[in-house]
């Protein structure tokens, strides 16, 4: 075992009983499973700066969270996050709605501006999360147009694509109504949402404040929530908007997932600019 996490699981009073195992699902991150005598534990191993997002994420969520389940931050160190396991259980319709309700619980903690007190990433990409008072501001400043420009000089848009997203992100104001600022997960998809033994739980976020439909909209783009969520979610309150509002959040995770993984997703981004355009 790394000497390194050897000494981190000896300050948190852990002592292992077995050897790491590998958990599928770390795309980014490897993930291991570890047996001790105090329980079963989940551990991360990345770069520090990325653990170190991921831990305050967590510990910022866990105090939020009322109705929601987020394993506990055990251990940090250079390299190395420690964090509580947790038991999968099935979901059904009863998951559902304790999802939906839980984060509409976390979507009532609002913050002053959008945006969060530092930089922190989704997957491998940078998130600039410098706060703005004006969401609409921040979705086109700090979302649409660092993708734009990320995107544009390695071919992956072309300029009338660009052009477009350009023009949409600059028409915000037009339609888009500010709202004060939630705080949310950040990476909501469907692999980022747990049904436990708890109730459901979240893991792995990237959390800043900004509109709450952001998280809504990343669950339905690669994941299909079911009815009982959306009506505890909503709670009879669901906005006149909301397509709209779901096609302009999808297009940041769009062109995320066109950066990180290459042109496959080009033509997902143009049905979402297209379907945002269809609108006006």
């Amino acid at each position: 075992m790394d000497a390194e996490l050897h000494q981190l699981l000896e300050s948190i009073e852990l002592v292992p009983t077995g050897d790491l195992q590998s958990l599928s699902g770390g795309d980014i991150a490897a993930v291991y499973r570890l047996e001790t005598r105090q329980g079963e534990v989940v551990i991360k191993h990345d770069e520090p700066a990325r653990l170190r997002g991921e831990a305050e994420g967590l510990r910022t969520l866990h105090s939020a969270c009322e109705k929601l389940v987020v394993p506990e931050v055990l251990g940090l160190s250079d390299g190395w996050l420690v964090i509580e396991s947790l038991d999968t259980a099935p979901a059904g319709p009863q998951g559902e709605a304790a999802l939906g309700e839980g984060l509409r619980g976390l979507h009532d903690v609002i913050g002053d501006v959008h945006g969060w007190h530092q930089d922190n990433a989704c997957g491998l990409t940078p998130q600039p999360n410098a706060p703005l008072s004006d969401g609409r501001a921040f979705q086109r400043e700090r979302r649409l147009l660092p993708l734009c420009e990320a995107c544009y000089p390695r071919g992956l848009l072309d300029n009338q694509l660009r052009e477009r997203i350009e023009r949409l992100a600059q028409d915000l104001e037009g339609w888009l109504p500010n709202a004060p600022p939630s705080l949310l997960h950040g990476d909501l998809w469907s692999g980022n949402v747990l049904f436990t033994t708890k109730g459901p739980a979240i893991i792995d976020p990237a959390v800043y404040r900004h509109y709450p439909e952001v998280d809504v909209a990343m669950l339905t783009l690669f994941g299909s929530p079911g009815e009982a969520f959306f009506d505890a979610y909503w709670d009879g309150n669901a906005p006149a908007d909301w397509p709209r509002r779901e096609a302009l959040f999808q297009l940041y995770p769009l062109l995320n997932h066109l950066l990180l993984f290459g042109a496959g997703y080009r033509a997902a981004v143009e049905r979402s600019v297209a379907r945002l355009e269809s609108f006006t």
